[in-house]
């Protein structure tokens, strides 16, 4: 049993999807997990199927260096954007994994929300590259962990 670092509050109405040591930049990945965040199933599918066709772009809020302007960054009141195509594509499959997780609860696959996503650091892989006059310099990668829960959202009810 891996350990998620959120429990959802009604275990029954929700499902969760977890990536370990995933091949992808931890910044690319950190800043799309954060656009799609609160997002319903659907639509966050959607962005993210657009963002690899480069129709609609991520908006970069922390990590914002060397970033370039984009016009598409303006539907988040943003400058700065990119396309972050691989991890579009690794956020696309771990919300599949998750609708299947969902389907397997025998959950409302079309009223699921995203409630929490979290990216995280892992270990950093090492090569080296080698420079003039004999030198040596490291060449790491940087891979990520990411963990999402999904929730069914409840029907409000009026009070009478």
């Amino acid at each position: 049993m891996v350990k998620y670092s959120r429990e959802a509050k009604n275990g029954s109405k929700s499902c969760k999807a977890m990536g370990v040591d995933l091949r992808v930049h931890y910044k690319n990945t950190y800043e799309t997990a954060r656009a799609i965040k609160g997002m319903s199933l659907r639509v966050a599918q959607q962005y993210l199927e657009d963002v690899c066709e480069k129709k609609r772009c991520v908006p970069f809020r922390k990590y914002t260096g060397c970033i370039g302007r984009t016009p598409q960054a303006k539907e988040f009141k943003m400058s700065q954007g990119r396309w972050p195509v691989k991890s579009a594509k690794i956020l696309l499959g771990l919300l599949r994994n998750a609708e299947s997780n969902a389907e397997f609860k025998n959950l409302d696959t079309e009223n699921l929300t995203i409630t929490h996503i979290q990216v995280s650091m892992a270990q950093q892989g090492r090569r080296r590259t080698f420079r003039a006059h004999g030198r040596v310099n490291a060449y790491m990668n940087c891979p990520c962990h990411v963990e999402m829960l999904l929730e069914e959202k409840e029907e409000s009810v009026e009070k009478p």
